[in-house]
């Protein structure tokens, strides 16, 4: 009997150091989020989402999308919109940029859009960052330097635009940043132009 009790107990002990390490590291993965959108509207009765990625999975991966071109007359016109996210190893990033952009009539346009954000790990702890590029910007015919994040321009008709919008969550092992180069906020109009969204859980 002792015999079988001790053949018993050591199988036991063997299954957990053979599985236990395997269960736990699939359970403390390092988990990614992303998603980038070049045009996102809901103005004037239109709703679009363009050159979308979609959401990255929570075990990485690398999505892209591009449009040549978009014009929709009244509301934005736009040329090589292009967005990727992607993640591995131990961070996520994801990138959106248009060009030759004019939104409301040319009430704001800019030769170039781009945002990035990054989410990443670094012994155990998350750390995000994220940035937008804009070349050329112009609104309400008044040139635009962009520096500082969430600079908030008032435009004519109580529309509002938020330059280098920037939202961000990071604490211990969880991180996303969230960067909207353009966004545009008025009666019955909001409009982002390339979003970009980064987060990670590290193991």
């Amino acid at each position: 009997m002792n015999a079988k009790k001790n053949s018993t107990i050591t199988m036991c002990l063997v299954a957990v150091l053979i599985f236990g390490p395997v269960a736990s590291f699939a359970q403390n993965a390092t988990s990614f989020s992303g998603e980038a959108v070049a045009l996102r509207a809901n103005a004037l009765g239109i709703s679009l989402a363009l050159s979308d990625t979609g959401p990255l999975p929570s075990g990485g991966g690398n999505l892209s999308t591009s449009l040549a071109s978009v014009n929709v007359a009244g509301l934005a016109s736009a040329d090589t919109l292009k967005s990727t996210t992607s993640g591995s190893g131990t961070s996520s990033q994801s990138q959106s940029s248009v060009a030759n952009l004019s939104l409301l009539g040319g009430l704001i346009a800019a030769n170039v859009v781009q945002s990035n954000s990054s989410a990443t790990c670094s012994s155990g702890q998350a750390a995000v960052s994220g940035n937008a590029q804009l070349i050329g910007l112009v609104a309400a015919g008044q040139s635009i330097v962009v520096s500082n994040p969430n600079l908030a321009v008032s435009l004519p008709g109580g529309i509002s635009l938020i330059v280098n919008e920037q939202t961000s969550s990071s604490g211990g092992n969880t991180g996303s940043m969230t960067v909207n180069a353009l966004h545009v906020k008025g009666p019955s109009i909001d409009i982002v132009v390339a979003s970009a969204q980064s987060g990670i859980t590290c193991s």
